[in-house]
């Protein structure tokens, strides 16, 4: 079952036809790789830079983490999980899910495609590069002792305005740990812009002594994960215009969210994967919070935004 109607994106042959678009709108494929020189294998070398910039900004854009190559292969993974080729979307349970709506809404109507803990469904998708090259990019941030705590998909495909996810801290999402240091990869598998509905930060905001106040989006998570915060008028959202194969890396407490999907054509999207402590993870895991959104309502609910509210 496909997720949307016949079209090129969703041909047999995505990879090759992103790659070609984007290396014509660039001039070659070589030359849109600026990460060549800074990938060493499973490495991936930061810079003073932007160690600095994530640290003072609660977030960084790097580019070039994974080669035209490498994200052609992930792409085709990427498609077969949300076309339902590897998995069946009921198998997931609200594990597969649209983040912009209720759990009730059905997959043809999804506005954001949202796939939760594919490699738990998916097991050879674990030890990708991706995976690899961005645990490397976690310890050179904060150091050693970070582990994979989730990983997720959040695709928008084309004409989707109603794409929009909602302002919000990660930390929300979660229980209070002792430790919360935490890198969140989103990778593109797209160009991404302001159009397509790009990732926005308030640069910052990760410094701030309190959670913001977030709520359920439909006042009842047993009706959606998703939670919601307002910006202040002081607030300046920044976005991420970046290129596919680039990444950003942010705190777990930095206000985010994103716009809809107004392209006709474009798709956008993003694999993420967070790095955690490995006490914190096993923190998580023995209060039976596992990132699921199947997990025990009574657990989502005593995590970060009830005591925010």
């Amino acid at each position: 079952c496909s997720l949307l109607p016949p079209s090129p994106l969703l041909s047999s042959r995505p990879a090759r036809q992103l790659s070609a678009r984007a290396a014509a709108s660039s001039g070659s494929a070589a030359a849109t790789d600026l990460g060549a020189s800074r990938r060493r294998g499973d490495v991936y070398i930061v810079s003073e830079e932007e160690r600095e910039a994530f640290h003072r900004d609660g977030y960084v854009h790097l580019r070039g983490v994974l080669s035209p190559e490498e994200v052609d292969a992930l792409e085709v993974t990427y498609m077969k999980f949300l076309n339902q080729e590897l998995v069946n979307a009921k198998d997931l349970g609200k594990d597969f899910c649209d983040m912009s709506g209720d759990y009730s809404r059905p997959l043809s109507e999804f506005n954001i495609v949202n796939v939760m803990l594919p490699t738990k469904y998916y097991a050879p998708l674990k030890g990708n590069p991706y995976e690899v090259r961005s645990a490397s990019i976690a310890e050179q941030l904060h150091g050693p002792g970070m582990v994979p705590d989730y990983d997720q998909l959040l695709a928008k495909p084309p004409n989707k305005p109603g794409a929009v996810f909602h302002w919000h801290q990660d930390m929300a999402y979660w229980p209070a740990t002792r430790d919360t240091r935490t890198c969140s990869f989103w990778m593109a598998l797209d160009e991404v812009n302001e159009e397509n509905g790009c990732i926005r930060f308030v640069p910052g905001t990760h410094k701030e002594a309190e959670l913001r106040p977030h709520k359920p989006l439909m006042g009842d998570r047993k009706k959606s994960h998703t939670l919601v915060a307002e910006l202040r008028d002081d607030d300046v959202a920044v976005p991420a215009i970046i290129s596919r194969g680039d990444l950003t890396v942010h705190s777990e407490r930095i206000v985010h969210g994103s716009g809809g999907n107004t392209s006709k054509h474009s798709w956008r999207r993003a694999y993420v994967i967070a790095y955690r402590t490995a006490e914190t993870v096993a923190a998580e895991r023995a209060m039976g919070f596992t990132h699921s959104h199947n997990d025990d309502i009574g657990v989502l609910n005593r995590v970060g935004w009830s005591e925010s509210s």
